[in-house]
């Protein structure tokens, strides 16, 4: 049987009840009280799918308040479709393609790829290589910087940081304006242990800040040096060519306030890869365990 027989992708009932489990495990929460279990299910004709009335402060609600899907009038079945769908495709689904697979209009799909992105988002702010281990850091660029016309090497492009932590297999990437010592060396001391293996190309941004770590392994790749032993950034760069490549082929523009949040989508299926143990199924359940606390408004 197919996986997309699943009944949470056609009956809303059920795809109610599956997002409930998941973000509810001890039974209802009022959104408005936070009274756990202390609700009655609403049956009537006239009442919306998943309805509930919270018998402490008397306020109705349902599992969508205080989520990504709040105040949407999408199905929860399309929306269950959607994110396992950018869960399960390993450079990511274009709006045009959600458009046209869900019956939704392009807006409607542009916007809900974009919830799901923030849903995707983590604030995990533990520090990599906490054990020691190495941890990988380099740039790439991509697209255009807003109002820059001029091509002038790449100070004409965005600008990307990745860490991958090479023991957790974890990766984290943010946006840079400029890669200057002082715009990069604050994201590697918030973002790495001080007892990490620090692993670089020769970029010089990256001299001074590797002495604050148990090493520094640097790579040059200006005389065609890849790997140095153990020493080398090919996985980070393994990444990018993932992110590069849905970028290109799959989203082939994206707008730089817009970047941050498809750094999040890769990051979120590079996380939770095959590789570390999860399937499409755990991934899609993940995702829709990020949701709540993180509405996103059109005009956000």
């Amino acid at each position: 049987m197919s996986v997309l027989s699943r009944p949470e992708f056609h009956d809303e009932e059920a795809a109610l009840a599956y997002v409930e489990g998941l973000l509810w495990p001890q039974g209802p929460v009022c959104p408005k009280c936070g009274t756990v279990d202390e609700a009655t299910k609403l049956k009537g004709k006239s009442t919306r799918p998943g309805t509930y009335k919270c018998r402490a402060c008397r306020k109705p609600f349902t599992v969508k308040v205080g989520t990504i899907f709040e105040a949407s009038h999408v199905p929860m079945t399309l929306w269950v479709q959607a994110i396992y769908l950018m869960c399960s495709s390993k450079k990511g689904i274009s709006s045009n393609q959600l458009h046209r697979t869900l019956g939704v209009t392009l807006k409607t799909a542009w916007f809900m790829s974009h919830r799901i992105r923030e849903a995707m988002r983590s604030g995990d702010l533990a520090p990599f290589g906490g054990n020691g281990g190495a941890v990988e850091v380099d740039e790439t660029f991509i697209g255009r910087e807003p109002g820059r016309e001029v091509k002038r090497a790449y100070h004409h492009k965005m600008k990307v940081l990745s860490l991958v932590d090479r023991e957790t297999k974890q990766a984290r990437s943010v946006v840079v304006d400029d890669l200057k010592p002082a715009t990069l060396v604050p994201i590697l001391r918030e973002n790495i242990a001080r007892e990490a293996h620090l692993m670089t190309d020769e970029a010089r941004h990256y001299l001074r800040v590797g002495r604050e770590f148990a090493a520094h392994g640097i790579v040059e790749h200006g005389v065609g040096e890849y790997a140095r032993g153990t020493d080398h950034t090919n996985t980070v760069e393994g990444y990018f060519s993932i992110f590069k490549r849905g970028m290109k082929g799959t989203y082939q523009h994206c707008a730089k306030k817009h970047l941050h949040r498809y750094l999040a989508e890769f990051d979120f299926r590079y996380n939770n890869r095959v590789a570390n143990g999860v399937v499409d199924g755990e991934r899609t359940a993940r995702a829709l365990l990020g949701v709540i606390g993180k509405r996103l408004t059109y005009a956000q």
